[in-house]
């Protein structure tokens, strides 16, 4: 799972684009209790959300025809530029180059060869997400893919991602961790054919960030109350946990786990 030591390739930061922050506030807050911690001119005005003072998730404006409401998950990298370099060499596109966020880091927007859009950050003085696995906060991220042996090869080249397959109801999944790694326990996410998901497909090739909840089901209901909508219901898998697929009220979709009990 998740390590707070973020080695190479494993997420280490996600970030939400929405037409109004207010109202995502109002919306996360009231499902995970997440504060902003507002950005000033300095930053454009991009913000952080944190949970008992540690920073889960980065938010930013996203006005309306620039682009649509969605999460974004970003992964470590010590040299931006070196990463950037490799991404064009392995087929993807560069959304935006790499660059200094003044001292806290540099980071880049990046398209892969299937066309998911995903980020990189080279960590200056804010080295990640100050907390991962604990409710409320990031735990796991999968891509949504047409093409999943492509996809491993090509984030085999930019980070080393090392892959297995797992068996669950309903066919294999793809499952990643960082390179040098050989246990199931250093896994970070997993790579889905993008026609498998019926509630993902029409998105297109992305990436869907988890995040942990004690009860999923009292999760979603507060999603509905708040505004959101359910793109798929609370589903068990074996072994694994109680998941469910939501969209906040801006239609910026994410997904929601009651991690099962540890053997």
């Amino acid at each position: 799972m998740l390590d707070p030591s973020f080695e190479t390739g494993a997420p280490d930061w996600v970030d939400l684009g929405t037409p109004d922050i207010d109202a995502a506030t109002a919306f996360y807050n009231g499902l995970f209790g997440w504060e902003l911690q507002p950005g000033g001119p300095e930053t454009g005005g991009y913000g952080t959300y944190q949970l008992r003072g540690r920073s889960v998730a980065g938010v930013m404006t996203v006005p309306e025809g620039q682009g649509k409401p969605s999460w974004s998950v970003y992964f470590q990298t010590p040299d931006a530029d070196a990463t950037a370099r490799t991404v064009e060499q392995a087929g993807g596109t560069a959304a935006f180059p790499p660059m200094d966020v003044l001292d806290y880091g540099r980071m880049g927007g990046f398209t892969d060869n299937n066309g998911a859009y995903f980020g990189v950050w080279q960590p200056g003085t804010n080295p990640g997400l100050g907390m991962i696995m604990e409710p409320g906060s990031l735990i796991w991220s999968e891509l949504y893919t047409p093409d999943v042996p492509s996809a491993a090869a090509f984030f085999n080249t930019v980070f080393g991602w090392q892959t297995n397959q797992m068996s669950f109801p309903g066919g294999a999944y793809t499952v990643v961790r960082p390179a040098g790694t050989d246990n199931d326990e250093s896994a970070f996410g997993g790579l889905v054919p993008l026609d498998q998901v019926p509630s993902e497909t029409a998105a297109g090739p992305h990436w869907l960030p988890y995040f942990a909840v004690d009860d999923t089901d009292a999760t979603v209901s507060a999603a509905e109350r708040l505004g959101g909508g359910v793109t798929m219901a609370a589903t068990d898998l074996p072994e694994v946990g109680r998941i469910a697929t939501i969209a906040d009220p801006a239609g910026a979709t994410f997904a929601v786990i009651r991690p099962a009990p540890m053997p």
